[in-house]
């Protein structure tokens, strides 16, 4: 941040390529009314599942999917948390493994660094979820003090907001 200050907290939403991702407006509005502002980053993938026009205008903020140029104005304050959601198979793998090969996976990486609490809505299948490289991936990234929401049919929004919260865990 460049020594403004803020009236609330800045909370990074991750986006990942799900059929899903297109509902992730509704996060936005409970985050919102929960006084966080947001930003969205989309992977390359995830961009695609997402009306991003719309996104834009709910945010106020650009997405962003490509890293910004050097000199390039940074669209974001610092996060005060951030959020993936939806969380797919691919991202949860790389992003244990320490691969940083996109500007959201370069964020997640640099956001456990920073001490910035982390939260996961994973939207995997069974099949997937069952592959032992996903139940390794999860058991690291828990280790490292990332909180997930329990798998479910129905993606609960709110409940990875409620893993951010302030005065949780810690």
């Amino acid at each position: 941040m460049t020594g403004q200050q803020r009236d609330k907290p800045f909370l990074y939403v991750v986006v990942c390529a799900a059929g899903v991702a297109q509902d992730v407006g509704r996060l936005l509005t409970a985050a919102h009314e929960r006084n966080w502002e947001t930003g969205v980053i989309a992977t390359p993938q995830g961009l695609g599942f997402i009306d991003v026009a719309a996104v834009e205008e709910r945010t106020g903020h650009p997405v962003r999917s490509a890293w910004r140029l050097p000199g390039d104005p940074r669209p974001f304050p610092a996060p005060d948390a951030v959020v993936v959601a939806p969380a797919t198979f691919n991202t949860v793998n790389k992003w244990a493994a320490g691969t940083a090969d996109t500007l959201a996976l370069g964020t997640l990486c640099e956001a456990y660094g920073l001490g910035v609490p982390l939260a996961v809505l994973p939207c995997v299948n069974d099949a997937l979820a069952a592959h032992p490289a996903y139940r390794e991936s999860v058991e690291r990234l828990t280790g490292m003090g990332v909180r997930f929401v329990d798998r479910r049919p129905e993606l609960d929004w709110e409940a990875v907001l409620d893993l951010v919260a302030p005065g949780v865990g810690g």
